[in-house]
């Protein structure tokens, strides 16, 4: 069996998280649940000091990104809302045992290279799911704020969507135009082999400099670095 890989306790570095149901059952049963869900992370978010800046949440499992402002924010934001949602899940539906399929797992996002291309990834899930045409089409993401300006009180815009334009239509008019192109599959692959290996999607200064902070190593095991995407 795998050794579990520490947790990256790191400040003011973006993560990738997914976080699974248990044997990939559904932990979302009614549009109340996503609405009850979204509001728990808004406010265990701000709690534990956690921007976040894209999220989706699909019917067995959900993907966020986030940028902890102290070391062990990302622990204790899963911590808090993955207990929070349990109790309210079993409360309503009148269930018992576990919902979620162990920890949850996260990869280092070299923000400078990546991060946009994360968002890209997070939000083009239903689509790649066939649940929808377009990732405008799915309610319980942040895509329709990004892309169309909609209100989500639970974005943190990064400063990298901020770069996109110098007034709001401007950035999401560039923002839509990112996903008129396909993202690469290298890098699709990079991502999921970052998240599932619990290491980073990252350039070699942004590498190097993890991994001389952390004491591990950080690349996809198996895989060279992701090709650059804006």
């Amino acid at each position: 069996m795998m050794a579990r890989q520490p947790r990256f306790n790191i400040a003011d570095v973006p993560q990738h998280v997914i976080q699974r149901g248990n044997n990939r059952q559904p932990i979302f049963f009614t549009d109340a649940d996503y609405a009850h869900y979204r509001d728990t992370l808004a406010t265990a978010a701000k709690r534990h000091a956690c921007a976040v800046h894209g999220y989706v949440l699909m019917p067995n499992h959900v993907h966020l990104l986030v940028t902890p402002r102290r070391p062990a924010s990302v622990a204790k934001l899963m911590q808090s809302l993955g207990g929070r949602y349990v109790r309210y899940v079993n409360q309503t539906h009148g269930r018992t045992g576990t919902l979620w399929e162990g920890r949850y797992r996260s990869s280092l996002v070299d923000g400078e290279r990546y991060l946009l291309a994360c968002l890209r990834y997070i939000e083009l899930n239903p689509v790649r799911a066939n649940m929808v045409t377009g990732p405008a089409d799915y309610r319980w993401s942040s895509h329709r704020h990004h892309a169309l300006g909609e209100a989500d009180a639970l974005i943190t815009e990064h400063p990298l969507y901020d770069a996109l334009g110098p007034t709001p239509e401007a950035r999401r008019a560039a923002y839509r135009a990112l996903f008129e192109t396909a993202l690469d599959e290298g890098l699709l692959s990079s991502i999921r082999n970052a998240l599932n290996q619990g290491r980073a999607v990252a350039g070699p200064l942004f590498l190097a400099d993890m991994e001389s902070r952390l004491q591990r190593s950080l690349a996809p095991a198996g895989r060279g670095r992701p090709r650059r995407e804006a």
